[in-house]
């Protein structure tokens, strides 16, 4: 793997050297083309000039009108050339014949292109005549009374334009090598950036880190999402848009902004590390943890963790009510085994009549009980859960006292803006609670009291006669708030008043604290409206 990330590595460097290499060549190329080209332009304007200035010499012209016997011409023409360094000068009558030329042995005869000055213009370009290829001008010659009598043309040969360009080659080489160097240097801290910004990682390390990442992300049963230095999320795998209530359309949006009040946002938007912090939320039970994340001491954002535990919960519930109902049976057996042990002591003393009678008495007395409860509360599954905690208050000790008014005894659950399984769940964690509280005091006392608002809703009060709530009455709903020791087997407490909190307002209803001594819970739920009712 390091081998072939170094090659790798190499072979991008490399790459990018090439790239500029081939880059700055191709410039090199260009560059002395266009100068090529470039000097090709000057060196037809300068000899330009020289025709002109050739054809504008009055001596030339003047031995032109007379015939030229002398050779005039040819000598002026040589003196012009001389001083302008030209190649040639060449003085070319109308009919083409030449007056003057650097070759002797070709003055007197005929060109083979036309006279192209006699149309009374200036005219340059690339000529190859006898001497080579050349930077040519041509300018038309004319008589003091200003006819055409025929052209100047002049010429500055290749070589002298091909000095010239490597005269500037070195420059252009020079500009060339520095500017492959500058590339090279910077195409080295480009590189080098980019390890920093990718942590040394290689391209196919990345690929590798991309491909795990999503098969994981998305392959797990815990929800992830991942957010940035700023708090924006920046990835979200399924799992957490499901118990979020998220959408992967919120990538790049601040994550709290998009969760409804409460303590799960307020986990989310804390800056400080959160360990398995337990969250009750309308449909959930989610345990929470949220870490920040750096590398090389640089903020890369934080990684939120949630879980949900509303199966775990629900079945931790169902084990404490069949718990619950164990040791209801429990005690319920204690107390019958202790009554008939009772009974047989009198039988066998004897005393049948006192027997009996005690018989009838206790057998009175738990019927009149669950009588009066049927009677007062009328909701069956309520009264079979009073009945239990009776049993359950009595082995430990606690005495449970059951009042309910008069305008309670024709309430059922079908009367009630909530289904029976919740009811019991509210009721049983109450008295489950002030049981536990009451253990404590010395009075050891639990009551549980039914009444009617003034505006018709059913009221619960579970009071205690135990220490009180410690620290603010709301902080007993939020989700992890307990008084009780931690469980033994490392499952949070805290949840019970949370799950009824959330129950009640579900159901349209209000639970509130009031101040001890002890702690007392009122629970208002509203009853349905009947059809037609107003």
């Amino acid at each position: 793997m390091t081998r072939r990330t170094r090659r790798l590595s190499a072979q991008i460097l490399a790459g990018q050297v090439i790239v500029l290499v081939v880059a700055g060549l191709a410039g090199l190329a260009l560059y002395v083309r266009h100068t090529r080209d470039d000097l090709d332009r000057q060196f037809e304007q300068r000899a330009l000039t020289v025709a002109q200035a050739a054809a504008a010499d009055p001596d030339i012209r003047a031995a032109m009108v007379s015939g030229d016997r002398d050779a005039t011409v040819a000598r002026i023409a040589e003196d012009l050339r001389k001083a302008t360094a030209a190649s040639y000068v060449v003085v070319i009558d109308a009919a083409g014949g030449r007056h003057s030329h650097p070759n002797p042995t070709l003055i007197g005869k005929r060109i083979e292109e036309p006279v192209v000055a006699l149309d009374g213009r200036t005219h340059v370009g690339i000529d190859h005549g006898h001497l080579g290829r050349s930077a040519n001008g041509k300018a038309p010659l004319r008589a003091p009374d200003g006819r055409i009598i025929g052209e100047v043309s002049a010429g500055i040969l290749e070589t002298q334009i091909s000095s010239e360009l490597w005269r500037q080659v070195p420059t252009l080489v020079l500009s060339t090598i520095v500017a492959l160097a500058a590339g090279v240097a910077i195409s080295l801290l480009l590189a080098r950036r980019l390890k920093r910004r990718t942590f040394g990682l290689e391209l196919d390390e990345i690929a590798e880190l991309l491909q795990e990442r999503e098969a994981m992300l998305h392959g797990i049963r815990e929800g992830v999402v991942i957010l940035d230095p700023a708090g924006r999320v920046s990835l979200v795998n399924d799992e957490a848009c499901r118990l979020l209530d998220l959408h992967t359309t919120q990538i790049g949006r601040v994550l709290h902004t998009d969760l409804p009040p409460g303590r799960l946002r307020d986990l989310v938007a804390g800056a400080e590390p959160t360990v398995d912090e337990v969250v009750v939320t309308d449909d959930r039970c989610l345990t929470v943890a949220r870490m920040p994340v750096s590398l090389g001491g640089r903020p890369l954002g934080a990684v939120i963790t949630v879980r949900d535990q509303t199966e775990l919960v629900s079945l931790l519930r169902e084990l404490d009510s069949v718990r619950a109902l164990t040791d209801a049976l429990r005690a319920q057996q204690h107390e019958h085994a202790n009554r008939m042990h009772t009974v047989a002591g009198l039988l066998e003393l004897g005393r049948t009549e006192e027997a009996a009678t005690y018989v009838h008495e206790i057998a009175g007395t738990s019927a009149a009980r669950a009588e009066v409860l049927q009677e007062r509360i009328g909701e069956p599954m309520v009264v079979a859960l009073l009945l239990g905690k009776f049993l359950v208050a009595a082995e430990v000790g606690v005495s449970v006292d059951i009042e309910a008014d008069d305008s309670v005894e024709s309430i059922t659950a079908s009367d009630i803006a909530v289904d029976p399984a919740a009811l019991v769940t509210i009721l049983g964690n109450l008295v489950d609670n002030a049981i536990d509280a009451a253990q404590s005091s010395e009075d050891k006392t639990v009551r549980v009291r039914f009444g009617r608002a003034p505006n018709g809703d059913v009221t619960i009060e579970v009071s205690d006669s135990g220490p009180g709530i410690a620290g603010g009455a709301a902080d007993v709903f939020v989700d992890g708030f307990t008084t009780k020791p931690p469980r033994p087997d490392g499952v949070h407490r805290g949840l019970g008043l949370a799950l009824v909190r959330r129950l009640v307002v579900r159901a349209g209803g209000e639970i509130d604290v009031e101040p001890g001594p002890g702690a007392t819970f009122v629970v208002r739920l509203p009853v349905k409206v009947a059809a037609g009712r107003r």
